[in-house]
């Protein structure tokens, strides 16, 4: 269970950099530049992909658990946590011009 728990947290990990690592929208078109609310609207899509796979994981383990608002908060937050150093990098480091 411990493993599974750990390899979630790296896919939320991955999933919550994604959107920052190319031009792509949502993987398939090709963009010049890609506004800031692409990449929020691929957060919150991968956010919910990411919540349906470990609503079904713990299906498979437990019997569901019914959550309050605030583990919803707390998820949210954890996953703009893990989009940070790919937020970083797409918009605070700058490239040097050779």
């Amino acid at each position: 269970m411990e493993t599974s728990v750990t390899l979630l947290l790296l896919v939320a990990f991955v999933a919550a950099n994604l959107p920052f690592v190319s031009n792509r929208v949502a993987g398939f078109k090709q963009v010049a530049r890609k506004h800031f609310g692409w990449h929020l609207l691929e957060l919150v899509a991968l956010f919910l992909l990411l919540g349906l796979l470990a609503r079904l994981l713990e299906g498979r383990l437990a019997p569901l658990h019914a959550q309050n608002w605030q583990f919803y908060v707390t998820t949210v937050a954890l996953f703009l946590v893990f989009a940070f150093p790919g937020f970083v990098a797409r918009y605070f480091w700058k490239r040097r011009s050779s």
